[in-house]
């Protein structure tokens, strides 16, 4: 029996609106995994004849989680990154996705200065979900042809969001992966 996309939404919205924390959004992390277990899903939204890039698929109107579909001809490193207030879970459907969880090391919150050292890395192979909380900073490495799906709590364009680069060790607002 196919997991199909109108049950995945109704599940995820019953799950954040039983519990918009931890437990809610494992629960969605569960349902993600579920719906990359349906070829059907995967065929029709990031088959090998989907349009690159990157496009919103639902954004809920009641517990205001988005579902976004991303598919890349070509490789990338991603920076270092958070989603602000926002929880955010990635499922891997094509090739693999390299999962970095850094922590900020110089005490600091928002933007100016800051220090981030790598925690741990994880490799999302087809079929698995990995589940970032609110304000965790994480960066994405992947090869080309990888393809994933995204599911956040809000739309992160109408939150503030952090960008941390390495190099001049400065983290800059409102800016997500593209």
């Amino acid at each position: 029996m196919s997991y199909d996309l109108e049950t995945f939404y109704r599940d995820c919205r019953e799950s954040l609106k039983a519990d918009p924390g931890k437990a809610g959004q494992e629960s969605v992390q569960r349902n993600v995994e579920k719906l990359l277990d349906d070829p059907g899903f995967c065929a029709a939204h990031l088959g090998d004849d989907a349009q690159s890039g990157i496009r919103t698929l639902y954004r809920d109107p009641e517990a205001d989680f988005c579902v976004l579909i991303h598919i890349y001809e070509t490789g990338k490193t991603g920076p270092p990154h958070d989603h602000g207030a926002s929880w955010a879970v990635y499922g891997q459907v094509a090739e693999f996705t390299d999962m970095t969880r850094w922590k900020r090391t110089d005490g600091g919150t928002g933007e100016g200065h800051a220090e981030v050292e790598p925690e741990m890395t994880f490799r999302l192979e087809p079929g698995m979900a990995g589940k970032f909380g609110s304000g965790e900073i994480h960066s994405v490495k992947f090869p080309d042809g990888a393809r994933f799906i995204r599911v956040t709590g809000t739309d992160l364009d109408s939150i503030l969001t952090l960008r941390f680069d390495l190099q001049s060790k400065i983290a800059t607002a409102g800016s997500r992966l593209k």
